[in-house]
């Protein structure tokens, strides 16, 4: 029997306006585009890419903390990009999100027992002393102890107060909670422990969520399925399985021949770094975004955008004129040669000034 996924995002996309004043006035960034996925229910669903590619925005979108400018937001099958603020508020309880930095999402004037009551209180989710019993759970959930909500955010420790953040997370018992960066700030024996809290977490309540990382390593520990992501536009998914062991699009797999690994295995680092820079947002791109940058593209790559189920295997896709004919991954033949970095430059820089003109 086929079960209605907890989240469905169907070609979401997100600009904002550029600055006044600038030669751009007028004109929209462009953040996120034609972006679609869906987590099932007790699912992780990771979203890497670079820094600046869209990923918070789409997390934020999802939550509706931004507004979408087009596209469909899917919450246990039903669509809430047009709810009412009434509406909204209710479903908060469902939906949540765990920031990158604790100390900064949290009120360092309140104290760790008020930071968990007050949502309980506000969605009327207990009374009276099965709050306190609540919050003194929550604590324990988490690996912390009932004596700690009387204390201050500032008097733990990093991992401790991301812990806190979970925590309040799970106070109103939500179905779907987005991991912004979450372990990010932490240091790598307590970005572990994080992790296997997050993962018992999904065992014992169900929950679902969207992890959003630049870190594939972290990724590939703690998801089921993955989207890369670049330039707002999702370029391969599939399971863990298939985008780490058999990735289908020259992007992924430069992001892991440079992903450093213990033992010199495949994604130990050997790669080099990825030449150039994604375009920006207010730049034309007339076919694919990566093309600029990778070392397979071609005139069909610069002419046209590839739709991300070019490539299909299953549930694994990815958006690529040439994944049928790349060959086998092997991290350190990923480098891309200056010569023909430059000449797939200047076919870019000719193809923008035609779609300019």
């Amino acid at each position: 029997m086929k079960t209605t996924p907890t989240l469905e995002v169907r070609n979401l996309c997100k600009t904002f306006a550029g600055k006044a004043g600038l030669l751009r006035s007028g004109r929209r960034a462009r953040v996120v585009t034609d972006v679609s996925f869906r987590i099932g229910q007790g699912e992780i669903f990771g979203l890497v890419g670079e820094s600046g590619s869209g990923k918070s925005t789409i997390g934020r979108t999802i939550l509706r903390l931004l507004e979408p400018d087009s596209g469909e937001i899917l919450f246990g099958g039903r669509d809430i990009t047009g709810l009412s603020a009434a509406d909204l508020r209710k479903l908060r309880r469902h939906m949540q999100i765990i920031f990158q930095d604790p100390f900064s999402s949290l009120d360092p004037r309140v104290r760790v027992g008020e930071v968990l009551a007050e949502p309980i209180r506000l969605h009327r989710l207990r009374e009276g002393h099965a709050v306190e019993a609540r919050v003194d759970e929550l604590l324990r959930i988490v690996g912390l102890a009932p004596h700690h909500k009387g204390r201050y955010p500032h008097e733990f420790s990093g991992g401790q107060r991301q812990r806190i953040a979970i925590a309040r997370a799970l106070a109103v018992e939500p179905a779907l909670i987005v991991c912004d960066e979450a372990v990010s700030a932490l240091d790598v024996s307590i970005q572990a422990q994080v992790l296997n809290l997050l993962a018992r977490l999904r065992a014992e309540l169900g929950v679902s969520y969207l992890f959003i990382s630049h870190d594939m390593s972290v990724v590939r520990h703690i998801s089921d399925r993955v989207g890369v992501l670049y330039a707002g536009r999702l370029v391969e998914t599939g399971s863990v399985e298939a985008v780490f062991e058999r990735p289908s699009h020259p992007y992924t797999r430069m992001l892991l021949a440079a992903t450093p690994s213990l033992g010199g295995r495949r994604g130990s680092g050997s790669g080099p770094d990825i030449e150039g820079s994604p375009p920006g947002p207010f730049e034309p791109i007339p076919g694919c975004a990566f093309a600029s940058r990778c070392p397979h593209a071609t005139e069909t790559c610069l002419a046209a955008s590839p739709p991300l189920d070019t490539f299909r295997e299953g549930d694994h896709m990815a958006a690529c004129w040439h994944a049928e004919t790349l060959p086998p991954f092997q991290a350190e033949g990923e480098a891309v040669m200056s010569d023909a970095f430059e000449r797939r430059m200047a076919l870019l820089r000719r193809a923008r000034a035609g779609a300019e003109t």
